[in-house]
Parts: C-alpha cells; structure tokens; sequence
C-alpha cells in the first residue's frame, strides 16, 4: 500500500482537486484521510471535514468522513494525545483506512505549516507514517520561486521520502518551463508536474452560492445548477445596466435589493443564471411568478447589497461531489501534465 501525504506550501493551491484527479488517473483502488480537519463541514448532528465528506462521495469510500480526522481543535488534541501516542493514532487510522487498497491519500492542512503545534504538520506526518510527500504550490511566478527555495531549506533540515513539487494553476505552462523550470531543477528540486489553470475550475453553481449564503430559495429551483461566470451588482438604472455588455451576457448574478422591481425584471429579459434580493425583501407576487416561469432561480438573503457582495467575493470555488465535468478535467490535467508513474516510485 503507498502512502502519499499531500501538502501545500499556502491555502487555496488545490490540494484536494489534484487528489481527485491523481486517484481517478491511477485507476486504483484509494484510501483518505486529512489527520487535522480545517474545513469544517457540520451535518446531521456530526462534524466532519468538508474534504473528506468530498472524497468519500465521489469514491464511494465505506469509511465516514468524521472517522478520516484526528481532530480539529488544537488544544483537544494537545491533551488528548502526546507524540508517541499520536503516531499510534495515525498508523491505526490508516491501517484501518488502508484495508484492501493501493494507495492512501493524506491531506494536509492549509499550508505547509499547520498544525505543527500537535505535530500534525506535513513534515511530521511523512516522517511519521513512512509516506512520499507531494508539496502542491501555486500563485504568481515570484510567490512559486519563493515558496520552492523556502521548501528547499526546510527539505535540507528533514529526512522525508519526497516525492516532488506539482506546480499547479500556471498560466502559460511552456513559458514556465523556458523560463523557471531549469533553475528549480539545478536547486534539486524535483518537478513531477505543471499543471495549467482552467477558467472553468474558478466557476460554481447558483446552488453552491445559495449554500455559501445561507440564502432562502424563492422560486426558480430548476435553475439552481445553473453555472455563475459574472457577479454584477443592480444598483444603477435599468436603462444604464441595459447599456452595459456584460449585462447581456450569460451565466451572469445579479444582486439587487428585493424591492427594485425594475432591475429584476430588466435581468429577466436577459440571460441570467440567478438572481439575488438582498435585505429580505420580496417583489410582487408577478416578478416571482415570471422568474419561476423562466426557472430563474430568486435567492433571498438579509445582507445589504454590498455586504453580500463582498461575500461572494470571499467564497472559494471548492469542488462538489455534483461536478462531474471539472472531475472529469482534473483527471485529464493529471493525465496530461503529470508525471503520474513517480508516484509509484521510491
């Protein structure tokens, strides 16, 4: 059984995804845990990690997702276990998690250095568990240098099976190679894969919106897998929004208060994917008929328009077990621009 701990050097660099499509490209049978939970995901009375509630569902895995964490707070887990303990603790989970397959996946935290504290960090839980490390980074091309040199020091001062760096959400993947590629690997530093950003991966569902939200769904359920490209806020005329090109365009949002009857209706007339009333107000009883006639979905929420768009521009396009299509392109861009057999390798 391989044991890969995947970890990432900041927040946000797509560790989960590139799981997903490293487990859908090996074509195995996979296991998953993510030792220290940081996306708390609270259902049915039971709280769990919002990751391995994802895993679980589009694996079909037999495991609960509250069973794949240790724990999530830190002075729990501080009192609850000391580092020999811990070790127990992690090789008993996997053991567990391992029956029957070929290899187990073990998330990270949001950064390279979380959880250190309880020695739940990346390092300490290669060492501990004997696994190949993938460290995933991404960002603008300075950020990726200097996380690669600082992973570098930190390489030096361990003794860890590395297994390599995946570049991930690179704009231009050849200019990456010509221009930074040869300097990393004179640094030692081994690349097993750059992987280019999608457009496509950034997008969500008005569902997904409505949930982030917590808005109330008021008609236009139908609509709900509808796909949201452009956030745009009603505030102007309808005359003035009519003149703009992007109000025109589909898979558009538009936020507007509940009571400008006029701005729901000129988004009506156009292509959108959703529409959000903000400071719980509702418009006449005909507005809402015709959006259901259209299966526009209208999302209610008690925020002021420009608190409910600095919301949305807050929330992170997290992958859904529903997603099938960006599913299925991670695991083309693992095919495609990974070097999956390393994987495999010691």
């Amino acid at each position: 059984m391989k044991k890969i701990v995947v970890a990432s050097m900041r927040k946000n660099a797509g560790k989960t995804s590139l799981i997903v499509g490293i487990a859908k490209a090996l074509h195995e049978k996979i296991g998953y845990m993510k030792p220290f939970g940081d996306r708390l995901f609270y259902r049915k009375k039971r709280l769990w990690d919002y990751d391995s509630a994802l895993i679980t569902h589009i694996f079909n895995l037999e495991e609960n997702p509250e069973d794949m964490s240790i724990g999530f707070d830190p002075s729990k887990l501080r009192y609850m276990y000391d580092t020999e303990s811990l070790k127990k603790k992690l090789h008993e989970v996997i053991s567990e998690i391992g029956k029957g397959k070929d290899t187990v996946f073990v998330e990270c935290g949001k950064d390279i250095g979380y959880g250190i504290s309880v020695n739940l960090d990346a390092i300490s839980l290669a060492q501990f568990i004997d696994g190949k490390l993938l460290i995933v980074i991404s960002g603008d091309d300075d950020t990726i240098l200097d996380d690669i040199n600082l992973f570098k020091k930190c390489l030096h001062m361990t003794n860890i099976n590395f297994g390599g760096v995946i570049v991930n959400k690179v704009r231009d993947v050849q200019d990456f190679k010509d221009t930074y590629l040869p300097g990393i690997m004179d640094m030692g530093i081994k690349v097993i894969g750059i992987i280019p950003s999608r457009e496509e991966l950034t997008h969500f569902s008005v569902n997904y919106l409505a949930e982030r939200l917590l808005a109330k769904v008021i008609t236009g359920e139908g609509g709900l897998h509808n796909t949201v490209k452009t956030i745009l806020i009603g505030a102007m005329s309808p005359s003035t929004a009519l003149s703009i090109p992007s109000f025109h365009e589909g898979n558009k949002v538009v936020i507007t208060g509940g009571d400008r009857s006029d701005m729901i209706l000129a988004a009506l007339e156009t292509d959108t994917a959703g529409i959000i009333l903000t400071g719980n107000i509702l418009p006449p009883q005909n507005i809402i008929s015709k959006a259901s006639e259209r299966n526009v979905p209208l999302l209610s929420v008690p925020f002021d328009t420009y608190q409910t768009a600095k919301q949305i521009e807050n929330i992170e396009p997290l992958l859904t077990k529903d997603d099938t299509d960006k599913i299925a392109l991670w695991e083309h861009l693992v095919q495609e621009y990974l070097n999956v057999t390393e994987l495999g390798e010691d």
